[in-house]
C-alpha cells in the first residue's frame, strides 16, 4: 500500500494527470485492435479536439471564399481591376484590415478575433442543429408530403434568381430555323454548241449575254435571253478552266490548264494583256469588285494576286499543300477565299498577303465557293459534304447534309437558294438560312450521251437570280428557272430538322 501511495504520488507530480495518461493509452489500444469484435471503445468523446478540428478545417478550406469576387457579387459594377482584386484577396495576410481595388475599398475581417468568433459560431450552429434533429421525430414520407414539398421547391425555384455562376453558363436550347418557301426549278433551255466539256461560266453585268470556257479550248459568248451564240474566242491551247468579266472594264478574263491568264479586250475581241507567273495549270480566277486586281489559282498550290493594269504579281498568297480548285473575292475581309483539294479552305488578308484563318472542317477535297450576293458568308462543297460560313471570321454555321456525290460547283442567288452540283448528275436546291433541301433532282442528259456523261461541272445565276445556267459533261449548257405554276399548297414543305446541321 505504501508502494502503490508513493508511485501514485509521484504521477501526480510528474505533470501528466492519470486519467490523461489513461485515456491517452485507452486510445491507442482502441486505434491497434479496431477491427477485433471483443474489443469495445470507452474513450470519452473530446469536445475540445472536435472543435480545434472543425476550426482548422474552416479556416483552411472556407476562409478564403467568405468573399464572392465582385464580377460576380455585384455584376452591375465595372469589373475594372477584379483580376487584380481576386488575386489580393488571396493573397494579402489575414492581418490586413482594407484590400482596395479600383477606388472603391473592400472591408475585410482582422484575423485573431473574427475568425474566433466566425467559427465559434459555426460550431454552436451546428450544436443547435443537432440537438433539434434528436428532438424531432421522423416523419414517414407520404405521397402528400412528397408533393406538397415538390410544390414549394418548384415555387422557391421560381421566385429565386438563379445564381451568378448558372447565368454564366446557361446553355440554350437548339432551336431550328424554319426554312422558306422557294418554287421548284425545271428546265428551261439546251444549248449546245461546244465540242468539250463546259468547264466555266461568266454572266455579264449588263446580263444580256454570258461566256462559257470549254475542253475544246475556246471561249463562246452567248445570247441570254435567245440562246443564240454570238461569238467564238480562240487563243487558249488548253481546257479553259475559268472566266471573269469585269464590271467596270470592258474586259474579259479567262485561264486555262496551259498555264495562262488572258485578258480579253470586248471592243476588239483581242487579246490585250497576258499575266505570266504561274508553274502549272489555272484552275479558277476571280475579279476583286472594288480593285484593279485579279487573282487566279492553280495546280502550283499558290494563289497569285495580280496588277489588272500593269500586268505585275502583287502577291503570292501560298499555303496550301494542294491544287487550288477555287478562288473568290469580296469587298471587306476576308477580300480572298480559296479553296483547296489539301481539305482546307483558307481566308486571306490582301493588304498583308498573308492567311487570316484556315478552316479544316472538311473531311475530303473542297473543290467549289460561293459567296452569298447579301449576307457577309459563303458555302464550301466538296466530296464529303457543303458546310456554311460566317464572314469575316470563317465561323462555322451549319452543314448541308443530303448531297451524297462528289460536289463539283456551288451557286446563291439573293432570294436565298443554293445550288449544288455533282458529278453524277444529280442537282440539289438549299434554303440557305436553314440548310433545307427543297428539291431533289437530276439533270437529263443530251439524246446521243452516255450515262456516264452526266455530271454537272460549273454553275451560274444570272444577275436577277431568276435563272440558273450549268455547264456539263455532255457538252450542253443548261438554262433552268422556276416553275410559275407552283404554288405553297401544291410543293409543301418537308421540313424534318437534325441536330447533324450542327454538327461540324
Amino acid at each position: 500500500m505504501a508502494e502503490s501511495s508513493i508511485q501514485h504520488a509521484d504521477v501526480e507530480t510528474s505533470g501528466y494527470p492519470l486519467q490523461s495518461l489513461i485515456q491517452n493509452t485507452v486510445k491507442a489500444t482502441h486505434a491497434l485492435f479496431h477491427g477485433a469484435p471483443t474489443v469495445r471503445s470507452t474513450a470519452a468523446t473530446d469536445s475540445t479536439c472536435t472543435k480545434q478540428k472543425i476550426a482548422s478545417k474552416y479556416r483552411d478550406e472556407y476562409l478564403s471564399s467568405r468573399v464572392l469576387p465582385r464580377a460576380i457579387d455585384q455584376p452591375h459594377i465595372p469589373t475594372t481591376g477584379a483580376l487584380v482584386e481576386a488575386q489580393t484577396s488571396l493573397e494579402t495576410p489575414l492581418t490586413h484590415n482594407l484590400i482596395t481595388a479600383g477606388d472603391e475599398p473592400i472591408k475585410t475581417f482582422k484575423a485573431a478575433t473574427s475568425v474566433e468568433d466566425e467559427v465559434q459560431r459555426v460550431l454552436d450552429g451546428l450544436s443547435g442543429k443537432q440537438l433539434k434533429a434528436k428532438g424531432k421525430k421522423a416523419k414517414v414520407p407520404t405521397r402528400e408530403l412528397v408533393l406538397k414539398a415538390a410544390e414549394r421547391g418548384a415555387q422557391d425555384a421560381i421566385n429565386q434568381p438563379p445564381p451568378p455562376g448558372q447565368q454564366i453558363v446557361r446553355k440554350r436550347m437548339y432551336e431550328p430555323v424554319r426554312p422558306e418557301w422557294h418554287a421548284p426549278w425545271k428546265l428551261m433551255r439546251v444549248i449546245s454548241g461546244h465540242i468539250g466539256w463546259v468547264r466555266s461560266l461568266a454572266v455579264e453585268p449588263g446580263n444580256k449575254w454570258f461566256a462559257s470556257g470549254s475542253v475544246d479550248r475556246t471561249i463562246k459568248i452567248w445570247d441570254l435571253a435567245s440562246g443564240t451564240l454570238k461569238l467564238t474566242l480562240t487563243g487558249h491551247i488548253s481546257p479553259v478552266r475559268g472566266l471573269a468579266v469585269s464590271s467596270r472594264h470592258p474586259y474579259l478574263f479567262s485561264c486555262g490548264e496551259d498555264k495562262q491568264v488572258k485578258c480579253w479586250d470586248l471592243e476588239t475581241n483581242k487579246v490585250v494583256r497576258q499575266y505570266h507567273g504561274h508553274l502549272s495549270g489555272v484552275y479558277s480566277l476571280a475579279l476583286h469588285p472594288v480593285l484593279d486586281v485579279l487573282v487566279t489559282g492553280g495546280r502550283d498550290s499558290v494563289a497569285r494576286v495580280w496588277d489588272m493594269r500593269t500586268k505585275k504579281q502583287v502577291h503570292v498568297l501560298a499555303g496550301h499543300k494542294s491544287t487550288i480548285s477555287s478562288v473568290e473575292c469580296q469587298e471587306a475581309d476576308p477580300q480572298v477565299i480559296s479553296s483547296s483539294m489539301d481539305w482546307t479552305v483558307r481566308l486571306w488578308d490582301l493588304a498583308a498577303g498573308k492567311s487570316m484563318n484556315t478552316l479544316t472542317h472538311h473531311k475530303k477535297s473542297v473543290r467549289a465557293l460561293a459567296l452569298h450576293p447579301t449576307e457577309f458568308g459563303f458555302a464550301s462543297g466538296g466530296a464529303d459534304t457543303i458546310k456554311q460560313w460566317r464572314c469575316p471570321k470563317g465561323d462555322f454555321v451549319q452543314n448541308f447534309d443530303g448531297h451524297n456525290a462528289i460536289v463539283n460547283t456551288l451557286s446563291a442567288n439573293s432570294d436565298g437558294v443554293l445550288f449544288s452540283g455533282g458529278d453524277n448528275g444529280s442537282m440539289r436546291f438549299w434554303d440557305w438560312k436553314s440548310g433545307h433541301c427543297f428539291q431533289e433532282t437530276d439533270t437529263v442528259v443530251q439524246p446521243g450521251s452516255l450515262d456516264s456523261e452526266a455530271g454537272i461541272f460549273c454553275s451560274t445565276f444570272d444577275r436577277t437570280g431568276f435563272r440558273l445556267i450549268t455547264g456539263e459533261a455532255d457538252k450542253t449548257i443548261k438554262i433552268w428557272k422556276e416553275d410559275e405554276d407552283a404554288t405553297e399548297e401544291s410543293h409543301p414543305i418537308d421540313f424534318r430538322p437534325s441536330l447533324t446541321r450542327r454538327r461540324h
